[in-house]
């Protein structure tokens, strides 16, 4: 025997390990594709969190700041001596 008939040696047996190699990945292609993310993963969250703290620091900064400080307190002396 030379190796090549379907049935019998190392080709059959290459054959055989290929077929139950794609078997395997079409299962578990479909697995993957049959379930879509229900929702962000560790590393997004704390992207996000991360990216919230700065943005929150940020506006701190910004509201904090003299000049706004000082146009709000001027808006609200406006606001309360147009009702008085």
């Amino acid at each position: 025997m030379d190796g090549t008939h379907e049935d019998t040696g190392p080709a059959a047996t290459g054959a055989a390990a290929r077929v139950v190699r794609r078997s395997a990945l079409r299962r578990l292609w479909g697995r993957l594709t049959a379930e879509p993310e229900a929702g962000m993963s560790t590393a997004e969250y704390a992207v996000g969190t991360i990216a919230a703290c700065a943005f929150a620091a940020v506006l701190y900064k910004v509201v904090t700041g003299g000049s706004i400080v000082t146009a709000l307190t001027d808006l609200v002396a406006s606001a309360l001596a147009t009702l008085s």
